[in-house]
């Protein structure tokens, strides 16, 4: 099918240029809907400033936005749901990622497309980025439903999302880790324990690492050490989760991300750095604050707390949009404290409070073997091996206690001792690691009734 034959495009498209620094790989984003008389319209248009690596005309957009809404006239979908479609056009050298929603446009209830275009050659980049995008263009289509519903301008909401996710995929481009990171780029290379940094600040970064499911920022003042202590914690994740990391930028700082597993984030010419916390809270997993200038680090509550606050904060956001007089009351970064029922605890990060054997046995006999060979490799590799299983094993564990759900769970000191995990910084690496093989597991064993991290570090003591 030829571009010519779609309906015409709207004569009056808005198109917004988003200055990015560095190469692009987006080739455009674009807002559609499904007209009932007209078909698919083009309502805006996002393109980075720049020459592009594929150039796409305006019969070209039209022709996708066909494609991304032709398939959904008969939608069923429950009211507020989005869908998330992949299209590859190898016709067309281009890779769409279509958000489908519903909303109201011009009095009327309509289908509607948000869709990022990248070319084809950028798939194999895309795809580890692809459910950090998805998920936050999910939240800002929530948003933007809401501001339909009240007449307003979707777009400014739609570009609030849209530019920052650019920058983000722009600076993946440049920044992102490899799969395969060489050791000798990291602490584990030094001679000895506590070369680099000191050997306790050491073994809590990577034991809080690991207890927030392997997310965690570094912080700092010196590029190089903040981007040597980013490397060695993506040590402890997989292949596809260091590709969802980011170096620090020598020459300035990026923006902290919502999504990312590792992030090095430089501090200001003061010493000083702004975390947001909309963002922050934002994150699938709790996150680990490591500060390579003082030595210091930070946790937040685990999985099960973090999602019960995020989840009222979203929304308590979205009621806040909802009560708004005006497309000016609400800023999108605006700290919500609009529902009184919830007021958010703006300190989220907290000591690290579970000590552990785990990771303290490791680097004590990972620092024994000689630098500079690949036995501490192979050392390391073992150590995340045993881990997955110990994971794996309690998964099985719990399912066995449960009848596979369909019973609490009331066997955690039975677990602790069976498991060998009777020290708490144990058993929270490794829930942190089944909890991302089963999405839901903190909130399944604590969470009902709901234990804040204190209420949980009593029942784990009364075990």
């Amino acid at each position: 099918m030829s571009s010519s034959s779609c309906p015409p495009q709207s004569p009056a498209v808005a198109k917004t240029e988003v200055t990015v620094e560095g190469e692009s790989p987006v080739l455009a984003a674009t807002f559609a809907y499904w007209d009932n008389i007209l078909g698919p319209r083009v309502r805006h248009i996002w393109v980075p400033k720049g020459p592009p690596a594929l150039t796409l005309g305006d019969g070209d957009i039209t022709f996708l936005a066909n494609h991304t809404l032709n398939g959904e006239i008969l939608r069923s979908a429950e009211s507020g749901a989005v869908d998330v479609k992949f299209f590859v056009l190898a016709e067309k050298g281009v890779v769409i990622v279509s958000l489908i929603f519903d909303g109201d446009l011009k009095g009327d209830r309509n289908t509607c497309a948000l869709s990022i275009i990248l070319p084809q050659t950028e798939l194999d980049f895309y795809l580890p980025l692809h459910a950090v995008c998805v998920e936050r263009l999910k939240h800002i289509i929530r948003k933007g439903r809401i501001w339909m519903q009240k007449g307003y301008n979707i777009v400014s909401v739609l570009t609030s999302e849209i530019i920052p996710i650019m920058d983000l995929l722009s600076s993946m481009k440049t920044h992102s880790l490899p799969e395969d990171i060489d050791l000798k780029d990291t602490v584990m290379n030094d001679d000895d324990i506590g070369d680099s940094c000191h050997e306790d600040f050491l073994h809590k970064a990577i034991s809080s690492h690991l207890q927030t499911c392997g997310c965690s920022m570094v912080v700092g003042s010196n590029p190089d050490k903040v981007n040597k202590m980013v490397r060695t914690l993506c040590l402890f994740l997989t292949p596809s989760e260091r590709r969802c990391s980011r170096l620090c930028k020598a020459d300035g700082s990026f923006h902290y991300d919502a999504g990312l597993f590792v992030q090095g984030l430089l501090k200001d010419s003061t010493g000083s750095f702004v975390l947001p916390f909309r963002q922050v809270l934002y994150s699938p997993y709790p996150t680990t604050h490591i500060d390579v200038d003082v030595n210091t680090v930070k946790q937040m509550p685990p999985c099960h707390e973090h999602a019960y606050t995020q989840r009222r904060y979203m929304c308590a956001e979205l009621s806040a949009l909802w009560k708004a007089a005006s497309e000016e009351d609400v800023a999108p970064d605006t700290i919500i404290h609009a529902d009184e029922s919830f007021a958010p605890d703006l300190n989220i990060f907290q000591d690290v409070m579970h000590k552990d054997t785990i990771v303290k046995s490791f680097l004590d006999e990972v620092f024994l073997l000689k630098p500079g060979l690949m036995l501490r490799s192979t050392y390391l590799a073992q150590f995340l091996l045993l881990l997955h299983r110990k994971a794996l094993t309690l998964l099985k564990y719990i399912e066995d206690e449960t009848q596979k759900g369909k019973k609490p769970f009331r066997s955690l000191r039975n677990l602790k001792t069976d498991l060998d995990l009777m020290t708490e910084g144990d058993l929270s690496i490794i829930m942190a690691l089944a909890e991302k093989l089963k999405v839901g597991l903190h909130s399944f064993v604590f969470g009902k009734p709901f234990y804040t991290s204190v209420q949980e570090r009593d029942v784990l003591m009364s075990f």
